[in-house]
């Protein structure tokens, strides 16, 4: 078992290492720009650059786990993204632990070199009561607060900016860029001029100067004086600056660091591991114990979290200590979060029927995977008695079975994502822990949790790919006597039961490897504070968004609406359709939405109040600006200073120089990351620009590139049908298949939009393009329901073999997850109801001068709804691909 002194030890001993390899990496670059060779420098200083990041990552198995900690480092990398930078952490420095300079340079710069950008802001109040006492002013304090006259101000500026560049100095040494910033970043009045003098009451924060640091390679290093809109310069408290800082930031971790490591019992001498206010504040204020500082701590630290996501939480915690407190599960200082009330009921309507169901159906892996159903899992709880854990909101829910006289079982413990994060599991668990003191419970051995499950056990069993775990037992004798209860019983599966008697379980030591029966009694400390998990795909967020479509009636609406059913983060909250308006909204299961109508009014009044965090416009060509106007006016007022993301289906904005164009394969994803405003290709003109844009240098500008598109006959749109039995409008396509006679119709045979916004954009991939591209494009409806084909017939500028032309589109789209390069021709099959694009039948005529290549994608698809879903993901936060099924 490592003492905290050994931990902090090697916790330094890692960050000094860290050091030491990124100074080889400073050395190796100079080495190749000694070459003189700029692409080969580049190609270099990437790969170097993710190899000492790799080092560095695995030097943090020493303090951790590798599971917990790449889990950690995953979930910081990815809080930050290139339009809001300054995500990961505010971390306050007292005044104290500058006088631990090296140790709090080596920490910081750590996190640097694992590509992570916390923002510091310091205090100095100890440097400057040692210079104001040398020079014969005695410090004056009022409820707490420093009397600062114009002498003392004085002083103190000198004071900040020399403890400033101290420490800037200090990272620098060590090869991690930071940027002194003193000032620009708070604005503020004076707090009482009469009384406190020269003290400032923080009213603004601009972000701008920190997020321009970042987003330059360099850490932000501020301090907590203030200006008025005059210019008087203000001292602020530093612990209230870091706290204003963080409101206007809402990173993930607010860390205060001070000498003493974190924050301590009054009686006991204990250090508090973790504090969850919603649980445990009001009764912590009524400690006899908790006064004086303490008290106006929490009392801060309640004020802070309640002004910011679920996802952040405070850290109180030592220098030396921070890469524990922030890679492990069991940390290192004291955590504050939020956390949730927590309920226990003992009968499902108590909880939510409806709702209740909804967490069985969405979480369940045995309802996932068709095992059991919804139904069953509800009719076998009927059959004991039971009661249900959880959270409000239901992140985390448990189900305890408990038969008078019998040793409970824990039958499902299923949590959100949200839940893992926030760490609302181990609530649940321990909230379990006080009412039985025995408890089992199952999981199979490829669940991605099953440390969590074996860090909780006392001991578990293990066969034929599933195991069963307990704690609170610890005689072998009687866990074979359960065991064979809940055989005789029927309580458990008998996969989960050994089959004979079980080998006389061992002990396991922290760190071994666990053999096939274990009965450890490993006491996990309360602090500890993780639920493994692991996940295939790395959100760039994983907040929770509310999203409004307006113009739900037709089929990319509806076939949106389907689509983020299955998303993790957006939740569909309005949806307008003038003529379904009080009808419910089909298609989309997370909740039941009834269609509204929202007015232009409506749409401003929801933006400044920020009900809903983006907007998609699914109304025909020339509808949408009035609704966008409304919104732009809306977020001049927004309480947040800042607009929700609109995301434009029809062509209105596709030409607009303010409006990115979101097609995410061609045209840059980082822009689209920084965008509120973003208009979606068209279906059409999706297909022919993804088939033209690997050809751009072989265009022949004398006679440029002719596409032949055929689309399903739902691209024609719809209109109202007559109304059902229950009077609910219908929707109808405007043109039928049987209409079309099995045959196709060609319309719109020049000057069609899209010849007009394919060339626009591939224009701009050009060396040169004042030179532009002209697209001709003719299209035809067909008599099925959905799927472009698209032909392309392009004349070469050069010959080329048609080996060569399927090279250039694998080079362009070989990384691409949502396009597909064959060899043959697509297919109606390759396309329909898929949500990427497929391009193949790659030919090259006998002359060598003229390309024939075929795409296709469904235009509801990739050619609507799933690009509208990218480009929301993309600027929301989240990884591109989330809610999207990959095909």
């Amino acid at each position: 078992m490592l003492t905290s002194s050994r931990v902090s030890s090697l916790t330094s001993q890692v960050a000094k290492q860290a050091v030491r390899v990124a100074g080889q990496r400073k050395a190796a670059l100079s080495v190749v720009k000694r070459r003189g060779n700029v692409s080969v420098r580049s190609m270099q200083s990437v790969a170097q650059t993710d190899r000492i990041q790799d080092t560095i990552t695995r030097l943090l198995y020493s303090i951790g786990t590798k599971r917990e900690v790449e889990r950690h480092l995953r979930i910081f990398s990815s809080s930050s993204h290139p339009s809001q930078p300054a995500k990961f952490a505010v971390i306050k420095v007292g005044g104290a632990v500058l006088d631990q300079i090296d140790d709090l340079a080596l920490s910081l710069s750590f996190l640097y070199r694992v590509g992570l950008y916390p923002v510091v802001l310091h205090g100095a109040g100890p440097q400057l009561n040692g210079i104001i006492e040398s020079e014969g002013v005695i410090p004056d304090y009022i409820d707490g607060i420093r009397v600062t006259d114009a002498k003392t101000l004085q002083i103190a500026r000198r004071v900040f900016l020399e403890q400033n560049l101290k420490l800037v100095g200090a990272l620098e040494k060590l090869g991690t860029r930071a940027r002194p910033i003193t000032s620009g970043v708070f604005t503020a009045d004076y707090l009482d001029k009469e009384k406190y003098r020269l003290v400032g009451n923080i009213t603004r924060v601009d972000k701008r100067p920190i997020e321009a640091s970042i987003r330059a390679g360099a850490l932000p290093i501020l301090t907590s004086l203030a200006e008025t809109p005059d210019g008087q310069i203000l001292n602020v408290n530093a612990d209230i600056a870091a706290g204003e800082l963080a409101k206007e930031l809402e990173p993930m971790k607010i860390v205060f660091l001070n000498e003493k490591g974190g924050m301590f019992h009054g009686v006991t001498g204990e250090k508090l591991d973790v504090i969850n206010l919603d649980e445990e504040y009001e009764d912590l204020m009524k400690e006899p114990w908790v006064k004086y500082g303490t008290k106006l701590k929490l009392r801060e630290f309640k004020e802070l979290l309640d002004h910011l996501p679920r996802s952040s939480s405070v850290a109180v915690i030592s220098a030396d200590n921070l890469q524990r407190e922030l890679f492990t599960d069991s940390g290192a200082g004291t955590l504050i979060r939020r956390g949730y009330r927590l309920f226990k009921h003992n009968s499902i309507e108590s909880v939510g029927a409806d709702r209740f169901r909804q967490v069985i159906h969405d979480r369940d892996p045995e309802v996932q995977s068709g095992v059991s159903s919804v139904t069953s899992v509800l009719s076998d709880l009927q059959k004991t008695p039971y009661t249900i854990y959880g959270d409000e909101p239901l992140d985390a829910v448990a189900i305890v079975t408990h038969p008078e006289g019998e040793v409970p079982i824990m039958t499902k413990l299923l949590a959100s994502r949200s839940g893992v994060l926030n760490n609302v599991v181990d609530n649940v668990f321990n909230a379990i822990k006080k009412d039985h003191r025995k408890l089992f419970w199952t999981a199979k051995v490829d669940d991605d949790n099953r440390s969590w499950h074996f860090e909780r056990a006392d001991g578990s069993f293990t066969r034929a790919g599933k195991s069963l775990f307990w704690y609170g037992v610890q005689d072998v004798a009687e866990v074979q006597k359960i065991v064979k209860d809940f055989e005789a019983k029927g309580r458990l599966e008998r996969a989960y039961l050994p089959v004979g008697p079980s080998a006389p379980p061992q002990r396991a030591s922290p760190g071994a490897t666990r053999s096939y029966s274990t009965l450890a009694r490993r006491q996990v400390p309360s602090g500890s504070r993780g639920y493994a998990t692991a996940t295939t795909s790395q959100p760039t967020s994983a907040e929770p968004k509310r999203l409004a479509l307006i113009g739900a009636r037709g089929y990319t609406g509806q076939a949106l609406a389907t689509l983020l059913s299955g998303h993790p983060y957006i939740d569909l909250t309005h949806v307008s359709s003038r003529q379904l308006a009080g009808y419910p909204l089909q298609g989309y299961t997370k909740s039941s939405i009834t269609h509204s109508n929202l007015s232009v009014e409506d749409v401003e009044q929801m933006e400044k109040d920020g009900e809903v965090d983006a907007w998609v416009m699914a109304l025909p060509n020339g509808v949408c600006k009035p609704f966008v106007d409304a919104i732009d006016r809306g977020a001049k007022v927004r309480s947040s200073g800042e607009s929700s993301v609109i995301v434009d289906l029809s062509a209105d904005y596709r030409f607009e120089s303010g409006w990115k164009y979101g097609l995410p394969e061609l045209y840059g994803r980082d822009d689209i990351r920084k965008s509120k405003r973003i208009s979606n290709p068209g279906c059409y003109a999706t297909s022919t620009q993804l088939l033209i844009a690997p050809l751009v240098k072989y265009v022949k500008h004398t006679c440029g590139p002719t596409v032949f598109g055929i689309s399903g006959y739902s691209g024609a749109g719809t209109v109202t049908g007559t109304s059902d039995a229950d009077g609910k409008p219908t929707t109808v396509p405007k043109v039928t298949a049987e209409s079309l006679a099995g045959g196709f119709r060609p319309y719109a045979l020049t000057d069609h939009i899209h010849e007009r916004e394919a060339g626009r954009h591939l224009t701009s991939l050009l060396a040169d393009p004042t030179n532009p591209i002209k697209v001709a494009f003719i299209p035809s409806v067909a008599p099925w329901f959905s799927g472009i084909i698209s032909t392309l017939s392009i004349p070469l500028s050069e010959k080329v073999t048609a080996r060569d032309i399927k090279a250039l589109y694998e080079e362009k789209y070989g990384g691409e997850k949502l396009i597909h390069v064959k060899a043959t021709v697509p297919e109606l099959s390759d396309i329909e109801n898929k949500h990427g694009w497929t391009v193949g039948g790659f030919q090259v005529h006998s002359e060598g001068d003229r390309a024939v290549v075929v795409g296709g994608l469904d235009n509801l698809l990739k050619g609507a709804a799933t690009q509208c879903l990218q480009n929301l993901n993309l600027a929301l936060g989240y990884d591109e691909y989330d809610g999207i099924p990959i095909d």
